[in-house]
């Protein structure tokens, strides 16, 4: 049964704090009193006033109760039910456009509880409208139910005043046990996500969390919804909890629910046609339009979900998109792309620069006892068409998998891997290295791409976008390893010279490679605990893996060496050999929500929250800071250790000369990258199987561009001219 309470009509629009929730010589105002911060003075209603607005048709139960401003016009206000306090600012005689919507200021046909309105709003046909503070050249039309309630947490999860911790509202991501749900609120960036889901070992950690998250917001009971100046809200039906910023624009939605929109000028938010969301909170610049479900979320700046896209327990990145699919329980990093309608993704933690295809099924099949299985995958994860993957798996940084229902579960350590399910011959095929032999030229645009198009304004995480970085350079100079060490088995198997520890396997296999020996052309190379099965994994084309592994490796340091020349104006070779540091101990790192940061300085970052020296979210953000500010430093560190280990070469013997050669092969690496990408671009315009559509060059022509004109590939020209100045300049100064 249906429990419904009659109470007198004179209550109606008072009391909206409960009296035992409600603080000494406090009024049931005193938070909406804050929170408004309009400046306008209001003042009663004269009689005359009041006069006009009965003829108008308005009806209140105190007159005494409805404030105005000295510019406001009663015959703006017509057939209107006013119950409780209500303040309106300035109503002139002119109307409001917007995307055509051409609206007459003033408040029309609506039931309104006590609310304040700011200068020049438009309100017409809401049929409640309860409890909201509302800014100046606000548009509100056609909305069946607009409303606060006074123990409102606006998406974050937080509990208010005598209420219980069951009520509470957590984001079950990672995992669809809840092992590693955390308390959304609105400022959480990728990082706090990660951090608070990841070490769930550490309960210190995880408790002060709670504590943050809880000290962010007031636990009084009482605070109204607000809507931002120059939001535009029509022809929608239920609005309730929902604090929404300025300049946002919300037409046709079905219901939004216990929310937080933040919008601004700048980056204004939009939800559209259709949208059911509830429990979340929206960032700065997001969209969401065409019958999106989102329920337990949080959506960073400037992403987007589109075309009855279902988003549930889940955290979604910055700079992200999601279009028609299904993404439950899982975090995403920022710079995700998921456009397909047969897409669906779950329990996964995805560290971004991400795509997934069409067909794409990334942890429907549960393979254990229970719904907890997860899969992580590193920055630049690409399933392609139709890719089946099973709980739990892992991949490197840049991994591709091609078309195929896996069986078993994977974990790929080799970063820029092609991963194929040879079906045919029942085997796992793996190609190191596959994007700079076959796709440099998706590759290398891939970062310059996402780095355009990171639009946040406030770059709290110092986001990593380069595809060369210390997490794929790491996983790079682990990858040789284990190619000298599979190398060496597979000869070793091939020659009966089996029974060897790996340190001879590794010191056989380097010694194959480093003389690019014919013999490796012979050898069936075996990964091992690629695939959790008994049939073989075959990697393929390691000797030409393992070469440019190596090369990226000595580019890669060269870069950050002349980085570092250029910013702190080095001079001269003996003044960059006494500022730098060899070691040949490569240190590990971690994608803190997209932003990556050494092993050691987040182990520390733990104990200063156990010791109370971070005591805050501010405190934590602070912590991304001041590692962004450090990030060029510790990423030449580890290049140079990583060169150093890959190279044999340590700081006493890094000389002029050395220096001059690691100059010279950058170069010619740079030149070869620069020609690859052109080259797997003109393959597109050469293949005759992407030719016959056009009838002559001249059409093809006109939809694709001349590859002439390609403006990416020019920039890599130019980029190439300017690298070459730079070192033959380098050469110069340096005297090497």
């Amino acid at each position: 049964m249906n429990h419904i309470t009659k109470r007198s009509i004179d209550s109606l629009g008072y009391n909206f704090i409960a009296p035992e929730y409600l603080p000494e010589g406090k009024d049931e105002y005193h938070l909406r009193n804050i929170q408004n911060r309009s400046g306008i003075d209001y003042r009663e209603l004269t009689a005359w006033e009041i006069e006009v607005l009965v003829r108008n048709r308005n009806t209140s139960d105190n007159w005494n109760k409805i404030l105005v401003s000295d510019a406001f016009d009663p015959e703006l206000v017509k057939n209107c039910k006013f119950f409780g306090l209500v303040r309106i600012g300035k109503l002139e005689a002119c109307f409001l456009e917007y995307h055509n919507l051409r609206m007459p200021v003033g408040l029309y046909n609506s039931t309104i509880i006590s609310c304040d309105f700011g200068d020049n709003v438009v309100v017409d046909n809401v049929n409640y409208l309860s409890h909201y503070i509302i800014g100046s050249e606000v548009i509100l039309v056609n909305i069946s139910e607009l409303a606060t309630t006074s123990a409102a947490k606006f998406g974050n999860g937080i509990i208010k005043d005598g209420e219980s911790e069951s009520i509470r509202i957590w984001l079950e991501i990672c995992n669809e046990n809840g092992g590693r749900k955390v308390i959304p609120f609105t400022r959480m960036l990728p990082g706090d996500a990660w951090l608070w889901s990841k070490y769930r070992d550490d309960e210190v950690m995880l408790e002060k969390f709670k504590a943050f998250t809880q000290a962010e917001y007031d636990v009084q009971r009482g605070y109204y919804g607000k809507i931002g100046d120059r939001t535009i809200i029509k022809n929608t039906n239920i609005i309730k909890d929902v604090w929404i910023g300025s300049d946002a624009y919300i037409k046709g939605a079905n219901k939004l629910k216990n929310l937080t929109v933040n919008s601004s000028a700048e980056a204004p938010s939009q939800i559209g046609e259709g949208c059911e969301m509830v429990n979340g909170v929206m960032g700065l610049g997001c969209k969401s339009f065409y019958g999106v479900k989102a329920i337990r979320f949080i959506m960073a700046s400037h992403s987007q979900l589109k075309y009855g896209a279902r988003l549930i327990n889940s955290y979604l990145g910055n700079n992200s998109t999601i279009s028609c699919c299904e993404v439950l329980n899982s975090l995403i990093f920022p710079s995700h792309e998921q456009h397909h309608n047969n897409s669906f993704l779950c329990a996964a933690t995805v560290m971004g620069q991400s795509n997934m295809a069409a067909g794409a099924t990334i942890g429907s099949n549960h393979n254990s006892r229970s719904p907890d299985g997860e899969l992580i995958a590193g920055r630049g994860f690409w399933p392609g068409l139709c890719v089946s993957l099973k709980h739990n798996s892992k991949f490197a940084s840049f991994n591709i998998l091609a078309k195929g229902d896996y069986p078993a579960e994977l974990n790929i350590p080799v970063p820029f891997a092609l991963i194929s399910n040879d079906m045919a011959n029942d085997q796992l095929v793996v190609m190191p290295a596959y994007w700079f032999m076959y796709n440099l030229y998706a590759i290398a645009r891939n970062g310059w791409k996402y780095n355009d198009r990171d639009a946040r304004i406030e770059k709290e995480q110092r986001l990593e976008f380069d595809a060369l970085a210390p997490d794929s350079i790491h996983e790079m100079v682990n990858a040789v390893d284990l190619l000298c060490l599979y190398t060496g088995k597979a000869h070793a198997k091939q020659t009966g010279n089996t029974g060897k520890q790996d340190s001879w396997y590794i010191k056989t296999g380097k010694k194959l490679l480093e003389a690019n020996d014919p013999v490796i052309d012979t050898l069936e190379i075996l990964g091992e605990g690629f695939e959790n099965s008994d049939r073989k994994v075959i990697l393929i084309k390691v000797q030409q893996a393992y070469t440019i592994f190596l090369d990226l490796v000595t580019y890669y340091t060269t870069g950050q060496l002349i980085n570092y020349i250029q910013v702190n104006n080095i001079s001269s070779f003996p003044s960059l050999k006494r500022s730098v540091h060899f070691t040949n101990r490569i240190k590990d790192w971690l994608n803190v929500g997209g932003q990556l940061i050494p092993v050691a300085e987040v182990m520390k970052f733990r104990k200063q929250v156990h010791t109370g020296k971070i005591k805050s979210w501010d405190d934590v953000h602070q912590f991304y800071k001041i590692q962004g500010e450090l990030y060029d430093e510790y990423k030449l560190a580890h290049a140079l250790a990583s060169w150093s280990v890959i190279s044999g070469i340590s700081g006493n013997r890094f000389n002029a000369a050395c220096f001059k050669d690691l100059l010279v092969a950058a170069v010619r690496t740079k030149e070869w990258l620069t020609k690859g990408i052109y080259e797997s671009r003109e393959k597109d315009y050469t293949n005759p199987f992407r030719l016959m559509v056009f009838d002559n060059k001249e059409e093809m022509e006109k939809v694709w561009g001349r590859l002439e004109d390609n403006s990416f590939i020019n920039l890599q020209k130019k980029e190439l001219k300017d690298f070459k100045k730079t070192v033959n300049r380098l050469i110069t100064d340096f005297r090497l």
